[in-house]
């Protein structure tokens, strides 16, 4: 009897123990686990502060290209949205799921599509080279045309003559006509060179009140001299 009762205490004193030992490990595995999980966490957020910076860079760098490289930036993002838009169609044209009615639709779409694309291409050619300019942006957007050339100036004449030509390739749409100049690097220098001579015309300037100043001093000191002289004669 007494061999049971301390079989029963050992027995009850083990699962005690089991049961203190998974306790306390239980805590340290929620701990670990939030440790990792805060890490992963500051990770994400780094990643993305450093997204947001290079967006913002991007950004920062967009708005400073000269026109011409401005022009071709605009035509390679309209490139590269008409294509997915064109890629999104080509999946419902190919679907096994769509009706005949989506894909005969997302074909028209596709056409309409290319058929804008050259119509705008044709027109900024059909400008350079009744006008001369170094370039021409032509986008089409809704129901809207926005024709934008690289000038320094633009006559009244030359936008109505324009806003005709985008009528005639598109039909009567609303269109807005616009020009886009660029400083020359001579005008920069000469700029520079304006102020460098600025500059030392107001070094001459100051130069020469110094000089008058000193004079004026040495003029007062002989004169002084020249009283003194006399009341020591006197």
């Amino acid at each position: 009897m007494v061999l049971k009762k301390q079989t029963v205490w050992l027995i009850t004193m083990l699962s005690l123990l089991i049961v203190l030992s998974v306790y306390y490990m239980l805590p340290g595995d929620d701990q670990a686990a939030m440790t990792d999980l805060e890490d992963e966490q500051t990770e994400e957020e780094r990643s993305d502060e450093e997204e947001g910076d290079g967006a913002e860079s991007e950004n920062f760098v967009v708005s400073e290209l000269p026109t011409g490289d401005y022009f071709q930036t605009i035509r390679l993002e309209t490139e590269d949205s008409r294509s997915e838009m064109k890629e999104k169609l080509s999946e419902v044209i190919s679907s096994t799921t769509a009706t005949s009615e989506e894909k005969n639709d997302a074909m028209d779409q596709i056409y309409s599509i290319e058929t804008m694309s050259q119509k705008e291409s044709l027109l900024e050619k059909m400008i350079i080279q009744e006008k001369n300019y170094e370039d021409v942006l032509v986008r089409k957007a809704d129901d809207k045309v926005n024709v934008t050339v690289m000038a320094n100036e633009l006559s009244k004449t030359d936008a109505n003559h324009i806003m005709q030509m985008a009528r005639d390739e598109f039909g009567m749409l609303d269109v807005t006509v616009k020009y886009q100049g660029e400083v020359s690097q001579q005008e920069e220098s000469d700029d520079d060179e304006q102020s460098d001579d600025a500059q030392n015309q107001e070094q001459e300037y100051d130069d020469e009140q110094s000089d008058d100043a000193q004079q004026q001093e040495q003029e007062e000191e002989d004169e002084q001299d020249q009283e003194q002289n006399q009341e020591d004669q006197a």
